[in-house]
């Protein structure tokens, strides 16, 4: 069911914003070279428990899972893109990083991710190749956000990421994308990263989503790490992730996960 919020629900869900963009901003300050991920999943532990909030993924088991999540972020080193069940990895100049983060506050969620290249990269060239993609991914979400205004449909966003997609020479995998924010992290609409202009669900005032651009490198197929959730290319090629989460209002998207 897709449910649309009031502009006093919008204002209530601000304080989640906020919060997920604090949490997103202290993990990429502290993704340094020599750092475990396990360390960085501390650090948003920590930023919880203090704010009173809620993780959305320590005890989230969905179907694609293969177990409950068990940690309070996500990060996707290198070949891995989405879902990164943090584990005893320590971080190195040039590693590619994506964390993604949902949590509730007040009883309202918020998402987002954002994507680095951690430290100095020894190899320039691997550094262009990284900091492209991450680039695309945003360029992407930028472009996703300016066509998520009322009287558009989902296509016009889904159409908008893919268009930046594909000027960058990337592919686009469908299996994951956007969705609906609410009470919970998960829900309708779904938002692909490709799509036909003018089709889907009409964006009216009031809907709340995550638009989430993802690419790889030099595929559009994944699998699934043997961790039974980190999602890593076929082909072993680098991914990015970026990710907010807007509403629809009738002054245009409002990103209340600005960083």
């Amino acid at each position: 069911m897709i449910e649309l919020r009031t502009p006093q629900e919008i204002e209530q869900m601000r304080p989640a914003g906020r919060f997920v963009a604090e949490v997103l901003l202290a993990c990429r300050e502290a993704a340094k070279p020599g750092v475990n991920l396990l360390e960085l999943d501390a650090v948003a532990h920590a930023m919880i428990t203090d704010r009173g909030a809620k993780s959305c993924y320590i005890d989230y088991h969905p179907s694609f899972g293969a177990m409950p999540f068990g940690k309070v972020i996500c990060t996707s080193v290198n070949d891995a893109v989405l879902h990164g069940l943090p584990h005893d990895y320590v971080l190195q100049d040039g590693d590619l990083l994506s964390v993604d983060f949902a949590a509730s506050v007040d009883g309202w969620v918020s998402d987002s991710a954002l994507s680095v290249v951690v430290g100095q990269s020894p190899d320039a060239e691997r550094l262009a190749g990284d900091q492209k993609l991450i680039r695309t991914t945003e360029e992407a979400l930028e472009a996703g956000i300016a066509a998520a205004t009322v009287g558009h449909k989902i296509g016009d966003i889904s159409a908008a990421i893919a268009a930046v997609a594909h000027a960058a020479g990337y592919e686009i995998n469908t299996d994951f994308g956007g969705h609906g924010v609410g009470r919970t992290m998960h829900g309708d609409p779904h938002v692909p990263n490709d799509g036909r202009p003018g089709r889907g669900f009409p964006l009216r005032p009031g809907l709340v989503i995550a638009v989430e651009p993802w690419f790889l490198e030099t595929t559009d197929e994944i699998y699934t790490d043997p961790d039974g959730w980190t999602l890593r290319s076929a082909d072993g090629s680098r991914g990015a992730h970026s990710e907010h989460t807007i509403a629809i209002t009738e002054d245009g998207p409002l990103v209340l996960t600005a960083r």
